[in-house]
């Protein structure tokens, strides 16, 4: 079994392999798959059905897909609202066939951000762990000014009081500063990463 193939897969740079709509960022499915067999060929993975053995669920309102990405015999499991084109729950009446399948299809792409690959793109950064971490201290103002723009649209996504967000970082980390745009790489990464997870949450 290969060691710390977490760390191998999220080393990967797959920004150029990404592509932007309505502020959020997407990996190509086909090619996340295809990097991933090619480093661990045993990998696979499975699109779950409900018990009448339909491949997505429902609450009678809205629907959502449940996926595994199998890599070196460990299963990470996402879950994935059926959604439009503004990220927002399809009403069960209005899904179609592609609509479900395209759900399916980011899941798994999220399934496999899980094991590591391309994993920093869902908490809002530009680089790999590796990559980022030279430049944490002392970010450029271009990837300063993506990070608050990011936080800002997150705080609207999740409903979030700006204010109570900044005085939860400024708690964690001693210090007293009045806007995001006066945090450190570092509290500017946790404030996404919060913030991802919110969303996550509020979208399941």
């Amino acid at each position: 079994m290969t060691e710390n193939y977490f760390c191998e897969l999220n080393s990967i740079n797959v920004n150029d392999k990404t592509e932007k709509k309505n502020g959020l960022t997407y990996l190509s499915w086909a090619w996340a798959w295809g990097e991933v067999k090619k480093r661990f060929p045993d990998s696979n993975y499975r699109i779950y059905e409900d018990e009448n053995g339909c491949i997505y669920w429902t609450d009678g309102r809205t629907a959502w897909v449940k996926t595994g990405v199998i890599v070196n015999g460990i299963e990470h499991i996402e879950y994935l609202p059926v959604m439009d084109y503004k990220n927002k729950s399809i009403p069960l009446k209005d899904i179609t066939s592609f609509d479900v399948n395209k759900a399916i299809q980011r899941s798994l792409t999220k399934a496999l951000a899980r094991h590591g690959l391309g994993l920093y793109i869902y908490a809002g950064e530009d680089l790999p762990e590796e990559t980022a971490q030279k430049t944490e201290s002392e970010p450029d103002e271009a990837t300063k000014r993506n990070y608050i723009d990011t936080i800002s649209r997150l705080l609207t996504e999740t409903e979030t009081d700006g204010t109570k967000m900044l005085e939860f970082v400024n708690q964690k980390y001693g210090t007293n500063v009045t806007a995001f745009s006066e945090f450190s790489a570092e509290q500017l990464i946790f404030t996404l990463r919060k913030l991802k997870e919110k969303k996550e949450k509020k979208e399941k």
